[in-house]
């Protein structure tokens, strides 16, 4: 268990053990072979490890040896995520008493902070335990909240009594009830805030980027994942959901719990067949003195030209542990100031005071992709519906299936689940290559064109909801006369919008990341989930205060029939065309890494200046 503890040093060198995270000792035949100048060789060229702490063998690790097991594990997580996600809104009217908008803004907040915590789970991967150990460690976190749900929908002592709901005699939840509760699913959404980043990384480490025949593996890895993602949620939002409306939710959850813990012991399973990357330091306090280095220089009037030279160490890697050398690049060139030398006789160690180039164009990759992270935010907010006024719709429709059968609440989010299953395969097996004939791009399309592709689709999701809402209110005002079938257009195209942006999202944030900040770029994209989920929160509160001043009056209101969620999907679908045209605008105007200048892999063929530092340390020219 040596190559997965963040303690110990990497075995480089023949059959010898040595310690994973330390200082490498390599022979020039494993160096060669590191370096891809033997092509004979087995191992992996990205520095990645076995669980023995030595240089990854192809033939025993990773690809599609590893990669099964964590698609397998990725299910039965979600499987209990979404068991949750589907249900605990009802449970919260039904169960804890709570209004409608109450209840979706709590069901918002803590998919807000399940996302939005993936930032924290991404620092603590890459500053301290790595990718597996995170993953292990938070889903401990979050069996012990689906634990403690169990507990709080299973003793009757931990809910309010039963009553009829809106009734004056309806007791609400007590303060020690909903603070258990809270606590619950503050440790879920925690633990999986922790796992999202670092799931698809690690997935993706499996492949040797420099090998040819895995580098497709890569990007098929991420479809299938995703669908795993939804095999998971089908299970949980029909199976878990159908036995929690027949039994009630402590069976339901207790299933969940079930699931996560088995997701735990499916994940050690596949150690001995893992590729492991080394923790490599916080991104985060990196990027704080690349800031500060650039500043100080900035004020002693430090100016950057063509032939302004730039710092960079002589060694083969990177001074970041176990990250490859970066090329400098003419963009944001005011951050290469942190890489100016102004005092030769000044210590080259301190790096808030002098960063490498590689350290700076780091920060530069990181800056790069806000303005496409900001501008895909929009769409976490209509998806957010999926999960509340989409279930809420489905709550007072007509569900039967035959005349013995009654679909659950929860688990019509089963249409949208279906149309990803049905969608990933065919886009993978047959559109993928239709279009790769036709652009000669190895995706077909690019991310970016994906991910517009998702935006736009998600405006007519918000079309069709608004248009099925306005019919539901003028001509089924009565409980349960409608079909819940009505509702299959927004819940599939929904989906429909969430396979091409997320995917594509998953692809471009892995790509454009440096080695450094692999699980970072991942808890980008997911914390746009979490941000969404807030920001449908606070529209959701806005609308209230500006269209009436409670919940028994304005768009929002207690009961569904008397609310106007058709103004609201209008709303959304508005934000969904304007954040749209700003999402092109972006892209358009987007340089990727390797399109921002010199983009020279320095670890195998380093810019230097004809001097060199007394301690050995190169100089880099812009």
């Amino acid at each position: 268990m040596e190559g997965i503890h963040p303690a110990t040093e990497p075995h480089q060198r023949g059959g010898e053990k040595s310690n994973p995270f330390g200082k490498n000792d390599i022979s020039k035949t494993h160096q060669d072979q590191i370096n891809g100048q033997n092509p004979n060789t087995t191992l992996v060229n990205n520095g990645s490890l076995d669980f023995r702490g030595r240089i990854a063998d192809k033939r025993k690790t990773g690809g599609w040896k590893s990669t099964p097991i964590i698609v397998v594990n990725e299910a039965a997580e979600r499987l209990a995520f979404y068991a949750i996600a589907v249900n605990i809104g009802t449970y919260l009217v039904q169960q804890m008493h709570q209004a409608l908008p109450d209840a979706a803004a709590h069901v918002n907040n803590w998919v807000g902070l399940a996302f939005g915590s993936t930032l924290f789970g991404a620092f603590i991967a890459d500053a301290y335990l790595g990718r597996f150990l995170n993953i292990f460690v938070f889903s401990c976190i979050y069996a012990v909240g689906m634990v403690l749900l169990t507990v709080s929908s299973t003793l009757g002592s931990l809910r309010p009594p039963p009553c009829v709901l809106n009734s004056p005699d309806c007791e609400q939840a007590t303060k020690g009830q909903t603070a258990f509760l809270y606590c619950a699913l503050a440790l879920i959404g925690l633990g999986t805030g922790g796992i999202k980043p670092c799931v698809s990384s690690f997935g993706a480490d499996q492949f040797d980027e420099s090998d040819k025949n895995e580098v497709n593996g890569k990007y098929s890895f991420f479809n299938w994942f995703f669908f795993a993602i939804n095999i998971g949620a089908l299970t949980g939002i029909t199976l878990v959901s159908y036995i929690q409306s027949e039994k009630g939710g402590g069976w339901g959850f207790g299933i969940a719990t079930g699931a996560i813990m088995c997701s735990v012991l499916i994940f050690v399973t596949g150690i001995p067949f893992y590729r492991y990357q080394k923790p490599m330091g916080s991104a985060f306090t990196r990027f704080f003195q690349v800031g500060v280095a650039s500043l100080k220089n900035h004020f002693k009037g430090i100016k950057v030209q063509r032939d302004t030279v730039l710092f960079e160490v002589k060694t083969n890697e990177s001074d970041i542990l176990g990250a490859r050398k970066l090329a400098s690049t003419s963009q944001y060139r005011f951050l290469d100031k942190a890489a100016v030398i102004t005092n030769q006789e000044a210590d080259t160690t301190n790096r808030w005071n002098l960063c490498t180039v590689t350290q700076v164009e780091e920060f530069k990759s990181f800056i790069r992709v806000l303005p496409i992270w900001a501008s895909t935010i929009v769409l976490a907010i209509p998806y957010a519906q999926l999960s509340t006024f989409f279930i809420s719709q489905a709550s007072i429709m007509d569900r039967k299936l035959g005349p013995h059968f009654v679909i659950p609440i929860g688990s019509v989010a089963v249409f949208s689940v279906l149309n990803a299953l049905i969608l990933v395969p065919i886009y993978e097996k047959f559109i993928v290559p239709s279009l790769r004939r036709r652009t000669g791009h190895i995706r077909g399309i690019t991310s970016l064109q994906r991910m517009g592709v998702g935006l736009f689709i998600s405006i007519f999701s918000m079309i069709a909801a608004a248009v099925v809402e306005k019919r539901r209110r003028d001509h089924y005002s009565t409980p349960m006369s409608m079909s819940v079938f009505w509702l299959v257009p927004q819940f599939m195209l929904m989906s429909s919008a969430e396979v091409f942006t997320y995917v594509g999202q998953l692809e471009f944030f892995y790509d454009e990341a440096t080695d450094g900040t692999r699980s970072l770029s991942s808890a980008m994209f997911l914390s746009e989930i979490g941000i969404g989920g807030w920001l449908s929160t606070a529209l959701i509160k806005i609308i209230g205060r500006t269209t009436g001043s409670g919940n028994n009056d304005g768009w929002l209101r207690k009961k569904l029939n008397d609310s106007r969620l058709d103004y609201f999907y209008w709303l959304l679908m508005v934000i969904s065309i304007v954040n749209f045209f700003i999402f092109l605008w972006v892209a358009s105007r987007y340089k990727g890494k390797n399109d921002a200048g010199n983009t020279v892999n320095v670890r195998d063929e380093i810019i230097v200046g004809p001097s060199q530092e007394p301690d050995g340390n190169r100089i880099s020219r812009l």
